[in-house]
């Protein structure tokens, strides 16, 4: 298992700031993907919608957009503040496990034109019901829990990284604030800490002996994965594949190099407290990501996010996807 040492200082991600024209640009092309009471946003025709928006988004947010899908820097992060997120009609925070954003509303609206501008958005089916718009909320006897319904640390990962399709990029649209403003997403790109690492440790992370395992609600079906390197790729710029709670080393040499990356993530993580309207995409491929402690109150005020998965190349997902759409069913 890779160690969890305590934050280090806050340090933002580079950003990009809707003036409140494009803001208001954006509003008005989400409010018309959610106008209508059959809108849903699990429906591939809603989605091509979505898609067709996209092209009337503001220039500057597109061509953001486009220039971190090319690469996305040496922070492997993209903040994009200034979205409508529809607060006035915002409802009480949901609280209950798995919960998930069928019915279209603006803030599903952003986040799935976004996902079609940097490729194609996605779902697991084993993964909250297979929906393409998820609910990051603190849940009540959740609090230990190292994943999106705890409230303690949440240590760092590569979403889906033991799954063949883990997609390219993780998107995390902020509704609501926690209380004390305490909640910040951690990050830590593989750029910044590849130089930090040893050549031994470096051999040693692009050897098949780690093993990911995926979480219990993936069943039983990826129980046998076989051992891979937690790097691959290039050399001076792999991609990596791990979870800290589910990666575990296979001999001496990958449990020391496991050790190391982990205190050079640790080195080089930033910390973003998100505010309502705030977007960070993060690219999943060279960046792994996590998200400090809080104090959830259960009042319907609590901190409240909405993730989206997106795949630059759909197709190669073929095998896995039934009818051609947007669920991975295995």
């Amino acid at each position: 298992m890779i160690p969890e040492i305590a934050d280090t200082a806050v340090d933002g991600i580079a950003d990009l700031e809707l003036s409140p024209a494009d803001t208001a640009g954006v509003d008005q092309l989400a409010r018309a993907l959610c106008g209508g009471e059959s809108d849903r946003v699990d429906d591939p025709e809603w989605v091509a919608r979505a898609r067709h928006a996209w092209d009337g988004l503001p220039l500057s947010l597109r061509r953001g957009v486009r220039q971190f899908r090319r690469h996305s820097g040496f922070r492997g992060s993209l903040m994009i503040r200034g979205l409508p997120v529809d607060e006035a009609r915002l409802p009480a925070t949901p609280s209950t496990p798995d919960s998930v954003q069928r019915d279209a509303t603006v803030s599903a609206a952003v986040l799935t034109m976004m996902a079609c501008g940097l490729g194609d958005p996605v779902a697991y089916l084993a993964e909250k019901s297979g929906a393409l718009v998820q609910d990051v909320v603190p849940v009540r006897g959740k609090e230990t829990f190292s994943g999106n319904a705890g409230s303690v640390l949440l240590t760092f990962h590569n979403e889906n990284a033991f799954h063949v399709h883990e997609p390219d990029y993780v998107l995390l649209l902020c509704l609501r604030a926690d209380h004390d403003r305490v909640a910040g997403l951690r990050t830590a790109c593989l750029r910044e800490v590849l130089p930090l690492l040893t050549g031994a440790s470096r051999e040693a992370l692009f050897a098949p002996e780690f093993v990911t395992a995926p979480p219990p609600s993936f069943g039983s079906d990826h129980a046998a994965i076989p051992p891979q390197p937690l790097l691959s790729g290039s050399a001076d710029d792999p991609d990596i594949r791990m979870a800290t709670i589910a990666t575990t080393a296979l001999t001496p040499r990958a449990e020391a190099a496991l050790a190391e990356f982990g205190r050079a993530c640790t080195t080089v993580a930033r910390i973003t407290k998100l505010t309502p309207g705030d977007l960070v995409i993060v690219d999943n491929r060279v960046t792994v990501h996590g998200r400090t402690a809080f104090q959830p109150r259960y009042d319907g005020a609590d901190r409240w996010v909405q993730r989206t998965f997106a795949i630059a190349d759909l197709r190669r997902s073929r095998d896995h996807r039934p009818h051609d759409g947007y669920v991975i069913a295995r």
